[in-house]
């Protein structure tokens, strides 16, 4: 798939003849409304199927809006099913991932008749690694008890899994400190030289992938493919005569990510206790390393020390222009550079010192060229040298991001159209991308443009919901501009009445964590479950959101996508602000500046249609099914006080608009009694969920 074409073979069908099984399959009467009891027609999702369908059978490019309720998922998974192609599916996040396989794909395999092989396939870091484990009980490194017990139940897991998902074990936190304990990165990883290879769960994965006529991966591991990072064992997708890109709105700031670089504190760190743990069993190895591995150790902890002088982010001119940060940089290159010359001495005696060696060489490299420099005397230059407009010369940032105890040093590109266009037309497959939230007012160039795509063919199928009697938007009226002192105060007087109108049961969407913070304090002891973003897992607080059955849920950011609250215990979202981002965000300004450098307007170019996006995710929280009722709040004044307020709200779904709150109260007084109804897009009674 990464930079060869793959054969344009036929689909099993002809495109006639296939569209006509797509649109039978998916009719009133069809092969799904027979074997899936919840499963109805709907015309956007017939739409949406067509299109994929003519995708297929000319190898082009579709660029798809599917509203809320659609059913995006079938619409694209029947077409790929029944045309014979090979197709790899990606979407945005592991859970989707999972979903699609474990769930849709089966489902449509029965309802259809057909025997396709499918593969799920992960990123490395999701699958255990035996080598890692086993090295793991002989020098456990826990700080806390009840790590101890979760490392039992993996190593019990262990000896069970066929595949070695981590996501088997659902007592694992996604965050918990023991993932990187067992499990390889590209960077460790002994490849062919592990004495566990032949019973590797990455490559046993891999292999079935291979085998597969249909892959389910994620955005991570896509990506990672085509920046040819290739996960130390080649290729990791199989070659593809079709991808379907599902969310991918988030594609274009996850290539940024892969098609840049990066180096933190923790696989430095890592590094030098894994060059530690492999002197066992090698003649005057640890006399050799230990003083280098120990030096390394040391030089993070004092580059971290360093850095708290500066911003929590900001660009790496920033960073370079602080002595002391420029010091410490330089002791940890010595640092890196002296545990390499230490191992080469022992690359023969055993393959993790060759895999350490290398691993020195290569981070003292990521340290150089983020520093602008070719090789590991790159820090001999002093700070002032450094060239403040270098990273437009390459059209990359540099920036670095500080956590409690740890750092990122990262290079960035600014544009991956070229890129994401070159990989694309090199696969000769065809490509489909769709999402929710696409289009900017009824229009696609600006993620067409980020995405590399030239003259794509492009739809927007509408949402089937019945908008006008499932959803109402209130525009508080005399809010306070958003920069105003007391905006957080007059965002919760105007949101009370509407509480109270719902008895709870809403999301309460912020710009920021210090509005997030503001209105919990004005909200403790109220009459409704509060649930504040921080205070416990996402997860959970969804969970406790949906069994409390009448909470107030307190979101940032993350809650804005991803996020499927189905029925009554969501009736409400209510946004503060504008999601516009924070200009002094080092990527993000920089962009805007190239922007304006070639000619551009940074805002109606950038700011504006990355806002729209952002607020759109916000909104799809609300309606999720055909029973679903809720009201919308916006509450940033600039709506109706500003040109571009008719962006924003032209881009929403065609639901009435208010100012009065009596409306938002007779709502709900209505909804009470309001019987179930049928939807005039779907054909089905508004009780049954939406098909996937």
């Amino acid at each position: 798939m990464t930079a060869h074409a793959v054969p344009t073979a036929s689909p099993v069908a002809g495109t006639t003849t296939l569209a006509t099984r797509v649109q039978a399959a998916l009719a009133e009467g069809g092969e799904l409304a027979q074997a899936l009891p919840q499963f109805h027609p709907r015309p956007s999702q017939q739409q949406l199927a067509a299109a994929v369908v003519d995708a297929l059978g000319t190898r082009g490019t579709l660029l798809a809006e599917a509203g809320t309720g659609t059913g995006k998922t079938f619409a694209y998974l029947v077409p790929a099913l029944l045309s014979g192609l090979r197709t790899i599916v990606s979407t945005g996040t592991r859970a989707l991932q999972d979903q699609l396989y474990h769930r849709d794909l089966p489902r449509l395999r029965d309802a259809l008749g057909i025997g396709l092989k499918s593969a799920l396939l992960k990123g490395r870091a999701n699958y255990l690694c035996l080598y890692r484990l086993e090295r793991a009980r002989g020098e456990p490194r826990f700080t806390a008890r009840d790590q101890v017990a979760l490392f039992q139940r993996i190593v019990a897991w262990a000896g069970r899994t066929r595949m070695g998902d981590l996501a088997e074990i659902e007592a694992l936190p996604e965050d918990s400190p023991l993932i990187p304990m067992v499990t390889s990165t590209v960077d460790n990883c002994l490849g062919s030289e592990c004495p566990f290879y032949g019973d590797c769960f990455v490559v046993q994965a891999r292999q079935r992938a291979q085998a597969a006529d249909l892959v389910v991966v994620n955005h991570h591991l896509l990506l990672a493919d085509l920046a040819l990072k290739q996960e130390g064992f080649g290729e990791i997708l199989p070659g593809a005569q079709a991808f379907v890109v599902d969310e991918a709105h988030q594609l274009p700031e996850l290539a940024a990510q892969f098609f840049g670089e990066g180096l933190s504190a923790r696989p430095l760190v890592e590094l030098a206790r894994d060059a530690m743990a492999e002197c066992a069993g090698v003649e005057g190895a640890l006399a050799a390393l230990q003083p280098s591995a120990q030096a390394l150790e040391h030089a993070v902890r004092a580059l971290r020390a360093a850095m708290d002088t500066l911003p929590p982010r900001g660009t790496r001119d920033r960073a370079l222009h602080d002595a002391g940060v420029q010091e410490a940089l330089e002791a940890l290159c010595d640092a890196l550079q002296e545990l390499a010359d230490a191992a080469a001495p022992l690359r023969e005696a055993s393959p993790a010192l060759d895999a350490a060696h290398a691993r020195a060489r290569e981070f003292v490299t990521r340290l150089s060229r983020w520093q602008r420099a070719e090789g590991p005397g790159a820090f001999d230059q002093p700070a002032a040298d450094a060239d403040a407009d270098a990273d437009a010369d390459d059209g990359d940032v540099r920036w670095y991001e500080l956590s409690p105890r740890g750092f990122r040093l990262q290079r960035t590109p600014l544009d991956v159209a070229g890129p994401l266009r070159t990989h694309r037309e090199a696969s000769g497959a065809a490509w489909v991308f769709t999402s929710a939230t696409l289009a900017i007012d009824g229009c696609f160039d600006h993620v067409a443009t980020r995405l590399g795509l030239e003259a794509p063919t492009t739809l927007l199928a509408p949402s089937p919901f019945d908008w006008q009697r499932q959803a109402l938007c209130l525009l508080p009226p005399r809010l306070p501009a958003p920069s105003a002192p007391g905006f957080a105060a007059a965002v919760m007087e105007a949101v009370l009445p509407v509480l109270h109108a719902s008895n709870g049961r809403a999301f309460l969407l912020f710009a920021s964590h210090r509005a997030l913070r503001e209105t919990s304090a004005l909200l403790r002891g109220g009459p409704w479950p509060l649930f504040v973003q921080g205070e416990a897992p996402r997860h959970v607080l969804l969970q406790r959101f949906r069994e409390s059955g009448n909470g107030v849920l307190l979101g940032a950011a993350s809650f804005r996508e991803g996020v499927d609250v189905v029925g009554d215990a969501l009736s409400v979202v209510v946004i503060d602000k504008l999601p516009f981002a924070a200009p002094d965000e080092p990527v993000f300004e920089a962009r805007l500046d190239a922007i304006r450098r070639a000619g551009g307007n940074p805002f109606a170019d950038e700011q504006l249609p990355q806002a729209v996006i952002a607020l759109k995710q916000g909104v799809g929280r609300l309606i999720r099914s055909e029973r679903d009722r809720g009201v919308l709040v916006l509450c940033d004044p600039r709506l109706t006080s500003r040109p571009y307020g008719r962006v924003f709200l032209g881009s929403l779904p065609p639901f009435p608009v208010t100012r009065d709150v009596a409306e938002v109260q007779a709502f709900f007084a209505a909804g009470a009694a309001d019987p179930p109804r049928v939807c005039p897009d779907s054909g089905a009674p508004a009780s049954v969920p939406p098909s996937r």
